[in-house]
């Protein structure tokens, strides 16, 4: 059985982070029907992941966490945007794994913000995070802003990275092109707004 791992640092509840992390992983479990998701909520171990950066010891919540997320065969790990780059809660939780527990593992990123100028948080900061961890970055990362709650090119997004997931996984090989995935210029995209 696949197991994967769903973990996100939203802070409110519900939140929007919350919300793509779900849509992510009911999207993967749609193409994966086999296999067993669990979700990881950094909002309540936030306590327990300051205790440990303070102590060194995880305590049994935390420790229970980090089991689910190194044992998984897969992590969606999602994360609110702060300050251009990923939430300190995310990143503390990153801190406390154990060095070399994320090596070769299938990573899907997303994360969500307030507006589009800050989507460039997928690539300058939450894949070279996982890149140095050596975990293996999915080539799609999915940012929603608030304006893509409800718009027509976030659910694309969202299949298509499950689906570099469930290929992955799988050993299928990719698609040469998915379908309904056609390139739109971004001059286009930019008078559409």
């Amino acid at each position: 059985m696949t197991t994967l791992t769903a973990v996100h640092a939203g802070l409110g509840s519900p939140s929007s982070t919350e919300l793509l992390t779900g849509r992510l992983a009911a999207s993967a479990q749609r193409l994966l029907p086999d296999a067993r998701v669990r979700t990881v909520h950094l909002r309540d171990l936030a306590r327990d992941v300051a205790d440990n950066l303070v102590t060194g010891f995880p305590g049994a919540r935390l420790r229970e966490a980090l089991a689910e997320v190194v044992d998984a065969d897969a992590l969606i790990a999602v994360t609110p945007t702060f300050n251009a780059s990923y939430s300190g809660l995310f990143k503390s939780f990153v801190d406390v794994l154990e060095p070399g527990s994320l090596e070769g593992k299938p990573v899907l990123i997303g994360a969500t913000g307030g507006s589009e100028r800050h989507s460039l948080v997928l690539d300058h900061a939450m894949r070279p995070l996982f890149a140095h961890l050596k975990a293996i970055v999915l080539p799609t990362g999915v940012y929603a802003a608030s304006s893509d709650w409800g718009a027509e090119g976030l659910p694309g997004r969202i299949d298509r990275a499950a689906g570099e997931l469930a290929d992955l996984l799988t050993g299928r090989p990719a698609p040469a092109k998915r379908s309904g995935e056609d390139f739109v210029p971004f001059d286009r995209l930019l008078a559409e707004r």
